[in-house]
């Protein structure tokens, strides 16, 4: 036992730097090392990583424009009075079942992350997700539409692979917060691409005539209806461009992303050496390049070459002694649950509770048909907006590239001044102000110019507040972690518990919106669900501790 002591308290202080030092390291940075997006490392491995990172929002956003219509076209009778309350308790079920099943998996990903590698897993959930996606177009029933969207979600547990997978691809700390913005930011800009497609591409036969309706270029069998298939499967398309996608990031991953589990970074990486193999090939047999007679040995961004055994002296021929990186202590499965990391998980969890039934309910609002009231009153008061799916996806996408800019310049400045976790607590309060004044919208339908910019402001403000909190508490929970070695363990708790938050909040929201419009109260959900929760976040917030962050290190994302 006195041992082992020794041995921890050994790798505690070859993990954790002393406060001397790292003052003294800050103070010397010179004013050129400063962080920046273009002097951020391991650029194309981020790139790719993020990449991967697409298939959250192919999967998961891509429906959300179309997803009233699409329920409604399965519907036995959509012009029945209660239909609007089936279709809302049915788009609350069909966005809960993909975090149902991120759940049932994130942890598991999570585990065999820690044991086999990151990057087989990753490959792994980009084949299913590419599946998932292209069965989904071709289903015509509620029961198989769920089906789909759970092994979709089963797939997508990987996210806290990918985020473990970032934190150990850029080792040093003051890059990390750039680094964890990375896969926000393409998830976001994807995002942005997914509500555009989606609201287009569903139901081309209406909605692109052009090219699918009676006389569209690719009716070549001149079918009366438009494009047969489309005619069969109206919402196919969106689903068939995401497995598309999905197919090249998954070719591009398999051949370029290399493996960053410590232990496993040297072991034989297949896809490295089919790409190897075809670059040879190409160059020989099609290029004609002559073999030079000798090979070049390509030293990727970040790699080091170390010995792994003595090495004679460049002189004297003495044997240099290797230095031995000792092996990282994995402490049991329930010494990683400390009160800071519990007190974290709360938090990182309640974010999505409200945010993911934002998600699925403003779309679900702004198709849902204008009722005109008689009498409407503060509180009770009907019906949405009246949107086609293509006008809901582009204005949601316009919105979402707001996001992007001010994730790339806003964000890091707010972090910067305010800290990882005043940033959060800042989102955290503008959530509530957006979800109070949100079903007020339906009172404006009919006023042409105000009800958009009303529907600015409040899409502004959630995207400004989400765009700050999702980073944020990224960056707390890997802080929390208690050792970098169980990372994959502690962001496999956390997306196992986003998912059933992003799994709860959709149902709750569409029961909930399913009885405000039975009792004439739109705003119900709003007020007595997502206000409810957000209030409940930020009130949490401050319960947490501050981390440890330097005046000159910001930027830092400590890990142990």
């Amino acid at each position: 036992m006195a041992n082992r002591g020794g041995v921890e308290e050994e790798e505690r202080l070859l993990e954790e730097p002393k406060h001397d030092e790292k003052v003294s390291e800050s103070t010397a940075r010179p004013l050129e090392d400063k962080v920046t997006w273009r002097n951020l490392p391991e650029k194309k491995q981020l790139l790719l990583l993020a990449l991967c990172r697409l298939s959250t929002p192919l999967s998961n956003a891509c429906l959300l424009p179309y997803l009233y219509y699409l329920v409604k076209s399965i519907l036995s009778d959509p012009e029945h009075p209660s239909a609007s309350q089936e279709i809302s308790r049915l788009t609350g079920l069909l966005v809960a079942a993909y975090p149902i099943g991120q759940m049932s998996t994130s942890m598991i990903w999570g585990r065999l992350s820690d044991a086999y590698g990151r990057k087989p897993v990753i490959l792994l959930g980009l084949l299913i997700s590419v599946t998932a996606n292209l069965a989904f177009g071709f289903s015509r029933s509620i029961g198989m539409l769920l089906f789909w969207r759970v092994l979709a979600g089963m797939a997508n547990g990987i996210l806290g692979v990918m985020r473990t997978m970032t934190a150990e691809i850029v080792k040093e700390r003051r890059y990390q917060t750039r680094a964890f913005l990375a896969l926000p930011l393409i998830f976001n800009s994807g995002r942005v691409a997914a509500l555009a497609i989606g609201g287009c591409l569903a139901d081309p036969v209406h909605n692109l005539p052009w090219l699918f309706g009676p006389t569209g270029i690719f009716n070549f069998h001149a079918n009366p209806d438009g494009v047969a298939w489309t005619v069969r499967y109206p919402y196919a398309l969106p689903s068939l461009f995401n497995g598309a996608v999905l197919a090249i990031c998954l070719v591009l991953a398999t051949l370029w992303l290399r493996e960053s589990l410590p232990r496993r970074e040297r072991d034989r990486n297949p896809g490295l050496v089919i790409r190897d193999s075809v670059r040879e090939f190409v160059q020989r047999r099609i290029l004609r390049k002559a073999d030079a007679g000798y090979t070049a040995v390509e030293v990727e961004e970040g790699d080091v070459l170390t010995a792994d055994v003595p090495v004679a002296g460049p002189v004297s021929g003495a044997s240099t002694p290797t230095h031995y990186k000792p092996k990282l202590h994995r402490p049991a499965f329930r010494e990683i649950w400390t009160q800071h990391l519990l007190k974290t998980l709360l938090a990182f969890a309640l974010l999505p509770l409200h945010n993911a039934t934002f998600l699925h309910i403003f779309p679900v609002f702004l198709s849902m048909p204008t009722t005109s009231d008689d009498e409407p009153t503060i509180f009770r008061f009907t019906g949405g907006l009246g949107l086609a799916s293509p006008t809901v996806g582009v204005y949601l996408a316009t919105f979402g590239i707001c996001g992007i800019l001010l994730q790339l310049f806003i964000y890091p400045r707010i972090q910067k001044h305010l800290g990882t976790l005043g940033a959060f607590r800042l989102a955290n309060s503008i959530f509530p102000i957006a979800y109070v004044f949100a079903p007020y919208l339906s009172l404006l339908a009919e006023h042409k110019t105000t009800k958009w910019l009303a529907m600015a402001a409040i899409l502004f403000s959630q995207v400004m507040a989400r765009t700050m909190a999702i980073p944020s508490s990224v960056i707390l929970l890997t802080e929390a972690a208690p050792r970098r070695s169980v990372l994959g363990t502690v962001h496999g708790a956390g997306n196992t518990l986003s998912a059933l938050a992003s799994a709860t909040g959709p149902v709750i929201g569409g029961i909930l919106l399913a009885r405000g419009i039975n009792a004439g109260a739109v705003g119900f959900v709003w007020w007595c669900w997502l206000l409810l929760v957000a209030l409940s976040a930020l009130a949490w917030s401050f319960m947490l501790n501050k981390v440890n962050e330097d005046d000159d290190s910001v930027d830092a994302v400590p890990l142990e």
